[in-house]
């Protein structure tokens, strides 16, 4: 076998190389950012029972990937503030890992995306893109491009983190609406 220059290889290893992820946000961070003013997160999180999956799915025309739902108790006080859920969607090939802070009415109150593992379609990260997201509830179309814009470049990234934001309205209204 001949001899090849090891040079010659380094454009093979650049189109092999694995994506790597950028993390932007701790989730104590995401929490911090997205309800300020509580002075304490409660562990909340869900084991959905096959009921609950079902119903989340039928609600929102959305599949409910995970059995577990990672979700706190935003308070001040002792009083609810909120829900802060951690949640994941794929974006082209990749997950993208994101909160969602929801009021107790079913209210988005804000999204941060705190892991991003794709090579482009990071412009869901703007503030001006997650602001659009703001004060939705069930009662929205979320319909890109209609009420949620889509950012050229980031379509999938885009459609995935509201429809995210959609299923967890309907996993709110599902398991924690009663939760205070």
């Amino acid at each position: 076998m001949r001899n090849i220059h090891p040079l010659l290889l380094l454009p093979l290893a650049a189109v092999v190389a694995p994506a790597h992820a950028n993390e932007y946000l701790t989730v104590p961070q995401a929490q911090k950012a997205l309800f300020p003013e509580a002075d304490r997160f409660v562990d909340a999180s869900v084991l959905l029972t096959r009921e609950q999956r079902a119903a989340i799915e039928s609600k929102s025309g959305l599949k409910q990937r995970w059995d577990k739902q990672d979700i706190w108790r935003a308070e001040k006080d002792g009083r609810l503030l909120g829900w802060f859920i951690v949640d994941k969607v794929v974006g082209k090939h990749e997950f993208i890992t994101y909160a969602a802070a929801l009021e107790p009415e079913g209210r988005v109150r804000g999204v941060e995306v705190m892991i991003f593992k794709e090579t482009y379609g990071d412009q869901i990260r703007q503030a001006s893109w997650r602001k659009t997201l703001q004060g939705k509830t069930l009662a929205d179309r979320f319909k890109l491009d209609e009420d949620v814009p889509n950012i050229s470049g980031a379509t999938l990234s885009c459609r995935n983190v509201m429809n995210g934001v959609k299923r967890l309205l309907v996993l709110q209204q599902v398991v924690l609406q009663g939760a205070r």
